[in-house]
């Protein structure tokens, strides 16, 4: 079962905001109260924070999901939602915060860091709120929108002044738990240190951190051994200390051997860019420990060598874990590196800043950027795609089932100027405009001859009539119907001419109706002579 857990991938959920609410006030002898519908409550933030209570990732490995509390539903009489809380995740110092790409987003160093890693979504306004002395009696209310949902991946980078390199069983364990209260576990084979260890050593006034990196071998930065994995626990480190083994019994092994190994190895690791400092593991300040030196062959060989590695530029110590030879001289010698590296960032560093609180990027207020309109193309006809802050956001507050909904939506983009950016870009009625991504995107049928404007309203409450189906013909519809019918019926009449001219009549159209209207004349004439002799 894993305990220590330096890598994990967070799926942060901020909580939802509360609707709004539709409310009409009624008393006795006051029919007309007015509204009182309450807003929804904002949900709440997932914010990660440094305060000293963890020193691993073990938690989120085991709970990847964590969701902030929503925001309540307004109600009526003006009673507004509550908010949601905040959900604070507490994280171990040193935390670095990246998005799935690798981007860094937040470095948390110091004690109070905190950086937001959902944001809560916005509670709905209450049809109280969105009343006005022309929309005196709003039939609708917004809806809340949902929390954002985000993946971020959580680095754990330990805070170290000084770390332990070398083979495994080169006695890093044993050299921690000499110096410093750590007790790490310690056995007699290889890789037994599995995660780092920390231990905090104190030399004369000087007090520093210790890391204890699981061992290194031959062709770790290709994956062998525990590879390359734990090395971003030394990337903060002013000092590197080379434990050698003076003592392994391994043929094809000797000190120059091992330390150039691993030198070569931390030559291969590139430093973080989320690291405090750029510079390379190899070009810091090393030490070389010659350990085991209470073993006689150990000590001669660790005199022999001795030489060639100060000819290299480093310092070399000679000390033995087990009867603590050295290990006051070493400490010190640490301790002048650990100085020396706090004299240079006090010197970049004036005075110590505020913690920080990090939040995501947000949009930018200025009008010119409030929104865009991009052409597209779908199914060979033009689409015009709307992004932006403030549109997408209403689209998502904008119940769609009531029509007084949709119209106050239409007054906010026109007053927005979409309506007139969408002119400018060559739109026409009856193209179809999107608002938002792909993904979450509302498609419609662009009208622009809609009127905007609540003053237009003469509807009851919760309808719009500018939404409403007209039955009515327009006068452009008329005319066309009238013109029409009056080339359907020249069209009939040359037919029957041409019929005549082709012999299939012998008389014209005309002749035929004045025969038929003789014809009328002669059968009512005879009739009447019929009334006046059955009279007589």
């Amino acid at each position: 079962m894993a305990n220590f857990v330096d890598r994990v991938v967070l799926h942060a959920s901020g909580g939802s905001g509360g609707d709004g609410c539709v409310s009409v006030r009624r008393e006795k002898f006051k029919p007309l109260g007015g509204p009182d519908g309450g807003n929804g409550g904002n949900g709440g933030d997932v914010i990660l924070r440094v305060d000293g209570q963890s020193t691993t990732l073990l938690e989120y490995h085991h709970l990847p999901h964590q969701t902030a509390p929503k925001g309540d539903v307004g109600r009526g009489a003006m009673s507004h939602g509550r908010h949601g809380e905040n959900l604070i995740l507490s994280v171990p110092q040193g935390t670095v915060v990246k998005s799935k790409d690798g981007e860094v987003l937040a470095d948390l160093v110091r004690e109070g860091d905190e950086y937001v890693a959902a944001r809560g979504g916005i509670g709905g306004m209450g049809n109280a709120a969105l009343a006005s002395p022309k929309r005196k009696a709003p039939g609708f209310a917004l809806l809340g929108i949902e929390g954002e949902a985000r993946d971020i991946v959580l680095e754990l980078k330990s805070i170290a002044d000084v770390a332990l390199v070398g083979y495994p069983s080169a006695g890093k364990s044993s050299l921690i738990a000499a110096i410093s209260a750590a007790r790490p576990k310690i056995a007699d084979y290889p890789f037994t240190t599995l995660v780092p260890n920390l231990g905090v050593v104190e030399a004369g006034d000087v007090r520093f951190t210790v890391a204890d990196v699981p061992g290194l071998i031959e062709g770790a930065s290709e994956g062998k051994g525990l590879g390359h994995r734990f090395l971003r626990h030394v990337e903060r480190c002013a000092a590197i200390v080379h434990v050698i083994d003076c003592a392994t019994l391994e043929p094809y092994r000797d000190p120059i051997s091992d330390f150039e190994t691993i030198n070569a190895e931390l030559s291969r690791y590139e430093v973080d860019p989320s690291a405090e400092t750029s510079t390379p593991l190899v070009e810091r300040p090393h030490i070389a420990v010659l350990n085991k030196i209470d073993v006689p062959e150990a000590r001669e060989l660790a005199e022999f060598v001795r030489g060639d590695l100060e000819s290299r530029g480093m310092r070399v110590v000679e000390i033995s874990t087990a009867s603590h030879e050295g290990l006051r001289e070493l400490s010190f010698a640490m301790a002048e590196l650990v100085e020396a590296s706090r004299a240079q960032a006090a010197e970049t560093e004036e005075a110590e800043p505020a913690p920080a609180v990090i939040r995501p990027r947000g949009f930018s207020k200025k009008k010119a950027r409030e929104f865009s309109i991009r052409h597209e193309e779908r199914n060979l006809e033009p689409l015009f795609r709307v992004l932006g802050e403030k549109p997408e956001r209403w689209i998502k507050q904008t119940d769609f089932a009531n029509d007084e909904a949709v119209g106050f939506l239409a007054d906010r983009l026109a007053k927005l100027g979409v309506e007139d950016e969408l002119f400018k870009q060559g739109a026409k009625p009856g193209d179809a405009v999107a608002i938002g991504p792909d993904a979450d995107a509302v498609l419609f049928d662009w009208e622009p001859t809609m009127m905007t404007g609540a003053e237009n309203l003469t509807s009851p409450r919760g309808t719009d009539a500018r939404l409403e189906e007209l039955l009515r013909p327009t006068r452009a519809e008329k005319r066309e119907d009238y013109q029409q019918r009056k080339d359907a019926r020249a069209a009939a009449r040359a037919d029957l001419e041409s019929e005549r001219l082709a012999g299939k009549w012998t008389e014209s159209v005309e002749q035929a109706r004045e025969r038929k209207a003789r014809g009328n004349g002669t059968e009512s004439t005879s009739r009447g002579d019929e009334t006046e002799d059955e009279q007589g």
